[in-house]
């Protein structure tokens, strides 16, 4: 049976997950859903203004040190895709899946910022104006989201070229957006690439909310 990390999107907690961890859990698997630092009710303005990349790569390394785990797959959800990149480049071998749920896949020297489209960037700005650290919810979303701290949008990533050598990289892409998805050029980079396995599901971008049993079906 696997070992599942599941890392949440920009806004969100492990709580995004809910419905995806108990089908994972029924079919024999262990899971660990993060709420990364800077987004957990009880942080303070300091910890959400100092938080970055770097701090939740480490959210994730210190989850493998604690649980004793030596082949996860992590599961990155939209903004989660620079985390388990991150992660899994300082991961020492630990990590034997990549799963990038409709989620930004970056190569060295790049951010969430750099990486996504003009509409969203503006978003972030507008999101940040009223702290200048931390970026609020876009509206109309689930009331449990937090203010996402703007450093870890804009730090660059730094991969040294292990995060390729994970047996197993996939890409999830959710089509049913495609209006406004920033996705569509990676799925496009990621399918000329032999060494990467592309999905497509037919949902909004938060497939694990819409479409939770497929989504877990895809994981197993």
């Amino acid at each position: 049976m696997a070992t599942f990390v599941l890392v949440p999107g920009g806004w969100h907690g492990s709580w995004s997950f809910e419905a995806v961890v108990p089908l994972l859990e029924r079919a024999g698997h262990t899971v660990h859903a993060l709420t990364l630092t800077g987004l957990r009710p009880d942080d303070d303005n300091a910890t959400v203004a100092t938080a970055n990349l770097d701090t939740h790569a480490d959210d994730v390394l210190r989850l493998l040190d604690r649980a004793h785990i030596t082949s996860a797959t992590l599961v990155g959800h939209s903004y989660g895709g620079m985390v388990i990149s991150a992660a899994a480049d300082r991961a020492r071998g630990r990590v034997s899946r990549l799963v990038y749920l409709d989620a930004y896949v970056p190569r060295n020297g790049e951010s969430c910022w750099l990486s996504t489209t003009e509409r969203y960037r503006q978003a972030f700005i507008l999101g940040a104006a009223s702290t200048g650290y931390a970026v609020l919810p876009p509206a109309g979303g689930d009331p449990r989201r937090r203010p996402h701290p703007l450093a870890s949008f804009m730090q660059t990533i730094r991969l040294t070229g292990a995060v390729d050598h994970a047996p197993r990289r996939e890409f999830v892409y959710c089509s049913g957006w495609e209006d406004r998805t920033p996705f569509t050029e990676i799925r496009t980079r990621l399918q000329a690439d032999p060494e990467w396995q592309v999905h497509d599901l037919p949902t909004g971008h938060n497939a694990m909310r819409e479409a939770p049993g497929a989504v877990a079906e895809l994981l197993t």
